[in-house]
Order: structure tokens, then sequence, then C-alpha cells
């Protein structure tokens, strides 16, 4: 693709990121496919085939071998067109940018791991529906390393459907539960917001933490559906800390909004200065104000004000 043609996306990113194309190969098929290749994918075709032009020639046949014969066709018409350097580094870092919450959460879970067990929910938001949990079969999907999970089974759910795409998380939330007492409650799983691994009607209460969107792939329209599959009639679904982009999507389908007060400003707990510095130049690297703060008070803890977030101090609910 020339430089003059070439599809120029903003992306607006806080975060540095690290990525290489490589780094792709991290992802099993299934979901490299969701990601790059599916209806739901957030990639433009055109930026996916001229990223791969340099890419490792096992990325690219496994890229190759999961494409219609639409997109094999589409493909090859792309690469006919001329490209410089600087197209495929600039359709690379757009791709990479796009991906680089899955590359975290399947390249360095640990990491992010050290993100969010600092981000405490407002101690109201669980007490707020403890009787939608306790004694009742629970969905926690994207699960992550188990913040919302554990939660549940702090309040008595009879048993928790632990759902998360990747293995590192998994990994992290299961060696949690390996000390833990009541661990036999927790079923942890592969699975995706739009595919549940769960029959019909097998929970009380479906929630997400953190992880839904009403963007496609990352719930949207397909998402709902399979919440409301998997939820019995009378049943919740909770999403916690949903974003602020979301509101009137979910609004418009009919969920109801709790907004908790606080007396004092909320922050983020991280386990130490060193990781809290770490994440301030992973995560925050275009907001100075956060490794500014972090470095001046030698601080673990970071208010999230400074971090240009709301506090996780919403939820919202739907009953089926």
């Amino acid at each position: 693709m020339a430089s003059g043609s070439k599809v120029l996306i903003q992306t607006g990113a806080l975060f540095a990121n690290p990525f290489q194309i490589g780094d792709l190969a991290v992802f099993d098929d299934e979901t490299l496919w969701r990601v790059c290749l599916s209806e739901r994918a957030n990639i433009p075709f055109e930026i996916l085939v001229l990223s791969l032009r340099n890419a490792p020639d096992m990325l690219r046949w496994r890229v190759q071998r999961r494409l219609t014969r639409q997109q094999r066709l589409h493909m090859r018409a792309l690469q006919q067109h001329p490209c410089t350097d600087e197209d495929i580094e600039h359709a690379q870092r757009v791709l990479l940018d796009r991906l680089f919450w899955e590359l975290t959460y399947w390249k360095t879970p640990e990491l992010y791991e050290e993100l969010t067990q600092g981000e405490h929910l407002h101690p109201s938001i669980f007490p707020q529906f403890a009787q939608d949990i306790r004694g009742k079969d629970v969905l926690d999907i994207g699960a992550g390393s188990g913040r919302a999970t554990f939660e549940c089974l702090r309040y008595g759910a009879s048993r928790v459907y632990a759902v998360e795409p990747s293995p590192g998380l998994r990994r992290i939330l299961e060696r949690k539960l390996s000390s833990m007492a009541g661990a036999a409650r927790i079923v942890s799983c592969s699975g995706y917001f739009e595919d549940l691994p769960l029959e019909d009607e097998s929970v009380d209460l479906a929630l997400s933490c953190s992880a839904f969107t009403s963007f496609p792939g990352q719930g949207g329209e397909a998402g709902l559906a399979e919440l409301k599959r998997v939820t019995r009639p009378g049943g919740k679904i909770i999403l916690i800390w949903p974003r602020i982009e979301d509101r009137a999507w979910l609004e418009e389908h009919k969920f109801v909004y709790v907004s908790l007060s606080n007396q004092r400003e909320m922050y983020v707990r991280f386990r130490s200065y060193e990781a809290a510095l770490e994440c301030a130049r992973r995560f925050y690297a275009r907001n100075h104000e956060v490794a500014r703060y972090v470095l001046t008070r030698q601080s673990a803890e970071v208010p999230f004000s400074i971090l240009g977030m709301h506090p996780p101090c919403e939820y919202c609910w739907l009953q089926v």
C-alpha cells in the first residue's frame, strides 16, 4: 500500500506499547482468529495485511490458513500494492495498539496483575447485591486474576464460574486458589463474552468487573445475548465499573445504574513504589502526571484523579 493511500488511524492511547508483530504468536489459533479476522475484530483488514508484510513466516501462515476464500483474494490484491517500510511500521503500530490489552493479558499477565490488584472497588459495591450472591450460582466473565471471583466467594456464592480467555491470568487465579478455603466452589475455565462455556439458564447471577464494553468482541450485542442465555429467569446481570462511554448504550438496553458516594478521594494502591512506577511508565506513559506523582512522593498510592479515571464506585444491573 503506497504511503499516500495508507489508512491513518490515531489511537489516542495512554500506554507505552513495547509489543512487536511477532508477539501475536502468543495467541492460540482461536484467539488469533478472534482478534484479527473475525467479524468482531477491531482490525481493518488492510492494516492486518500490511502488518504481516515482514512478520515471521509461521505467524503469516497461521493467519493465512484461517482466511476465507474472499479474504485470500483480497489479501492477494492488497499485496500487489507498493508500500514503504514506513507504511508497514505505521500499520503494525496501529494493529499492536488495537491489541495492546489482549497482548498484555496473554504476554505479560503478571504486570497486568500488578496494575489491577491495587484498583480496589468501592467497599459498598458488593454489599449492595450480596443477596444476589449468597447461596447462588454466579458467573464472572472476564475474570482476569480473580478480583470479582474472590469477592463472590467471600459473599457466600454456592459456585462461581470464573471465565477468562487468557491462560496466564487463569494461572494466576488458580495459583491463588491453591491456598484458599472454599476453592472447590470456583470453576476456572476458558471462554469469551460471545461464546460462554455454560448451559442455558445455568447461573443466578452473571457479572463482569471492568471487562464488558459495548464493543463487539468485548461484549456488545452478542455478549449481552450470551449473558441473558446463561442467566436463569429472575436472575441478574451486573456490570461493575462500566466505562463512562458505554452508559448510553447500557441504558438503552435497560440497565439500571447505581452510583455510590465517596467521603474521601479514592486511590490505586500498588503493591510497592517500584510496581507503581513500572505501571505508570507502561500503562499511563502519556499521562506524565502519574509518573511525576509517584516519583515526587515516592508513593505506591496514586489518586484516580491523577490517573484521569473515574473511580470504581459505580455498577449497573439488568434483571433477566
